[in-house]
């Protein structure tokens, strides 16, 4: 079952005042191997602890779902976040809150930016991943494109009002370890399912569709009626 909003979400949405559909579409683009040699290059990692809850799956839906779907996505990719305001609601309605359909959530950050949110949206418990990913996307032009704005203080405040207090934000978005981690993941992945651009699809068959899909192309792709 989705989670429902909280109080927290809404706080977090008051602060969106832009559009996010003026921006061209996101790639990859080569981004997560420099980033994984220069993770590699600096000093020993930050003692992270156990990486396996952070690492561990993200999803919503029934785990004995009929359809099972890898969602690859950057949380500052506009088409991403056009996903997820004007299709999801729409799947978790329909689909997913009716045992049809079961998403899996793959981090596929497109920039540095892009990998500190995902890296923070893990530290939360897992019933607050989706919530706080959906109000990071519905938020974005607040806290990823504000140029009059630090990035990493706007990302903070959201983090807070989710309950991740600043002293774990800190070391959450500072443990190296974690973010080689992500990065080997993430390029791996790139790998054995094809992915440069995001959002991109892939069911379990290996069959992958990318682009902002409707719901109606979203249904057909999974082979749901």
């Amino acid at each position: 079952m989705a989670a429902k909003p909280r109080y927290w979400v809404k706080k977090i949405l008051t602060r969106n005042t832009m559009s996010i559909t003026r921006r061209s579409f996101c790639t990859a683009a080569l981004f997560s191997l420099p980033l994984i040699q220069a993770a590699r290059a600096e000093a020993p990692a930050t003692s992270g602890g156990d990486l396996s809850s952070f690492l561990s799956e993200r999803s919503i839906g029934k785990a004995d779902a009929k359809v099972t779907v890898m969602e690859f996505f950057s949380l500052t990719c506009t088409h991403c976040a056009a996903f997820s305001q004007n299709t999801l609601p729409e799947l978790i309605k329909k689909q997913i809150d009716t045992g049809h359909l079961r998403i899996v959530f793959r981090d596929f950050p497109l920039d540095q930016v892009a990998l500190s949110a995902a890296m923070v949206a893990r530290a939360l418990p897992q019933e607050r991943y989706e919530p706080f990913i959906s109000a990071l996307f519905a938020s974005q032009d607040r806290w990823a494109f504000n140029r009059d704005g630090n990035v990493t203080e706007s990302l903070a405040q959201m983090a807070l009002l989710a309950g991740l207090s600043r002293a774990k934000f800190d070391a959450v978005i500072n443990n190296e370890a974690l973010k080689r981690a992500m990065l080997e993941r993430q390029q791996q992945e790139s790998i054995k399912y094809n992915i440069n651009s995001t959002p991109t699809f892939a069911l379990t068959n290996g069959k992958t569709q990318s682009g902002a899909l409707s719901y109606s192309d979203f249904v057909s792709f999974a082979g749901l009626s």
